[in-house]
């Protein structure tokens, strides 16, 4: 009865101690594929960080063009105040659109400035963009094709000289995924306050020489290219320059300060919507993307990791600390005005406000709201040229007294 009994019991035990064994090993393997489409998306996202884009998503509906209007598919882009450019059959077409004007809760009609190419009228999906000038000859201003000697070879750049020649230099330097057509709306400004400006292309952005491995360094290696065109402003009678840049271009812009051997020439900065530090905005879409921190830290390591080239394709590891201008802010030493949106959601507005708090001595900080990334023109062009404009008056007396700050202007003031 004693060894009938223990079989009885042992049966039971024996089966539930197999399918425990079966459930450890089926959690096991759904563990390690969990792991391994986390480390595939892990790769792709570091993949994704250095690739240049190619293509556009046109993520609105075109639904009709009145008289100097064109009515849109409701979304966050498409009822933002200001005035955008419109991008439409896969970029082959361009318009100019304005202040909205009416709005239900499926579209939005907004002005209808230009239509510069393409038949808006036969479009069917469009998307909306910050370029609403496509050359100089967009602002009705001369202009040279000119080349900048860069490291990779010949790199095209616009040069829009000054109505007189006063030795001062603007370069503007745009940002990730576009072209040197982003710096076309600071020309005015820097024109008018007696600046020659140079909007030149980088390695990898479609235009300029790729490196070898055609992939962003983030700033790393770009300056290298911004670097050559201040070789090129001083060669042509530059004397005081100032550097300006857009989200990655501020980033470069802040490495060429720091690294470029003719440092001496920059008389300030001016950064919208910059990357003042990396580490906080791939945190940022990592976690907007849904990766656990785990992973968020494995696609920083990847990319900075001499290690992960072997995935990402990179040449050479991206130096993230050396691209961290919060932990580096004591070596800036130039006036720089820095713009930012509050609701920026691709480079949040967190790293500019620590160097601002850093450096009240030579930062002024002019803050938006609602205008998003790199679109502060767009939102408030009044506003961000006013800002620029006094700072640029301010800029040269500061310079000579050896970047005292003791008469930094309000931002935004006349």
């Amino acid at each position: 009865m004693g060894d009938e009994f223990m079989r009885k019991r042992s049966t039971p035990d024996t089966s539930a101690g197999k399918i425990l064994m079966i459930g450890a090993i089926a959690a096991g393997g759904f563990l390690a594929f969990a792991s391994l489409a986390n480390a595939a998306l892990v790769v792709a996202v570091a993949r994704k960080v250095v690739t240049p884009p190619t293509k556009r998503v046109e993520d609105l509906r075109v639904l009709g063009v009145g008289d100097g209007t064109v009515t849109l598919s409701l979304s966050a882009d498409s009822q933002l105040p200001g005035v955008y450019s419109l991008w439409f059959s896969q970029d082959a077409g361009h318009a100019r659109i304005g202040q909205v004007v009416a709005r239900d809760d499926r579209s939005v009609t907004r002005e209808l400035l230009a239509v510069d190419s393409g038949d808006l009228a036969t479009a069917v999906r469009a998307r909306i963009g910050g370029w609403v000038f496509r050359t100089p000859a967009s602002l009705g201003l001369a202009y040279e094709n000119v080349t900048v000697p860069t490291p990779l070879g010949p790199a095209p750049a616009w040069l829009v000289p000054a109505v007189e020649e006063t030795g001062r230099w603007m370069i503007a330097v745009h940002g990730r995924g576009v072209r040197r057509t982003e710096g076309l709306r600071a020309v005015e400004v820097f024109r008018d306050a007696g600046y020659t400006v140079l909007l030149v292309s980088y390695r990898n952005d479609g235009e300029a020489p790729p490196s070898g491995d055609g992939l962003y360094a983030l700033g790393d290696t770009e300056w290298e290219d911004v670097d050559a065109a201040l070789e090129f402003a001083v060669g042509h009678g530059a004397r005081d320059i100032v550097l300006m840049g857009w989200s990655m271009g501020g980033a470069t812009v802040l490495q060429t300060a720091t690294r470029s051997p003719l440092a001496g020439a920059i008389r300030g900065i001016v950064l919208e919507s910059p990357v003042v530090d990396w580490i906080t905005v791939l945190t940022h879409q990592g976690r907007s993307l849904g990766l656990a921190n785990p992973f968020r830290h494995g696609v920083l390591a990847m990319i900075s990791g001499s290690w992960g080239g072997r995935l990402t394709g990179q040449l050479q590891p991206i130096d993230l600390r050396r691209l961290d201008f919060v932990e580096r802010s004591a070596e800036l030493t130039v006036p720089i005005l820095l713009m930012h949106s509050a609701d920026d959601d691709y480079v949040p507005v967190t790293a500019s406000r620590a160097l601002a708090r850093l450096r009240p001595d030579i930062v002024t900080y002019d803050e938006f709201t609602i205008a998003g990334h790199t679109r502060l023109w767009n939102y408030d062009a009044q506003r961000w040229t006013a800002s620029i404009a006094a700072w640029l008056r301010w800029l040269p007396a500061t310079s000579a007294r050896k970047g005292s700050s003791s008469h930094q202007p309000e931002a935004g003031s006349e």
